[in-house]
């Protein structure tokens, strides 16, 4: 979709919530999103992974969200990352730059899934407007996707 076509019309205004866990590091992880529009509409995901790190479940938790909007929308995402917040805000044109690689001239870690969700980011046609927020300090939207991420590592445990 092109720029042009993307402003022919008014974008979905919609605000989401994402956070990872894991207990152990690496160990079984989750993720959580929590999902509202302006209609009213609320959506919760959730999701894991049995060996995984902290930061992949953070990353996942905003893949995932992103991923679940069918049309280009306008995204208030609310996050406790500052992995994530600064990969995507301030990193990541350096590391493309580089090959993926950072400045030590190392692989990027987590590659599969910064390549992701640049390509969700950049080509899905949504406006982001990446918020941090602190985790665990009573924000109810962060607490909600905490429990969904919790709820993820639970299930990604039983499997």
């Amino acid at each position: 979709m092109t720029k042009d076509t993307t402003e022919e019309y008014a974008l979905n205004k919609v605000v989401i919530y994402t956070d990872g866990a894991c207990k152990g590091n690496p160990g079984p992880g989750g993720w959580g999103v929590l999902m509202r529009s302006t209609d009213g509409s609320v959506k919760e995901l959730s999701g894991g992974e049995r060996e995984t790190t902290n930061n992949r479940m953070e990353m996942m938790a905003v893949i995932q969200a992103l991923s679940a909007l069918k049309r280009p929308c306008e995204v208030t995402l609310h996050l406790d990352s500052q992995y994530v917040l600064k990969g995507i805000t301030e990193w990541l044109a350096g590391w493309k730059a580089k090959g993926w690689k950072t400045a030590a001239k190392q692989p990027v870690k987590n590659v599969d899934l910064w390549q992701q969700l640049d390509q969700l980011v950049s080509q899905a046609g949504h406006r982001i407007d990446w918020r941090w927020v602190k985790g665990h300090a009573g924000d109810p939207g962060n607490e909600q996707a905490d429990a969904l991420a919790n709820l993820g590592v639970v299930q990604a445990s039983q499997r």
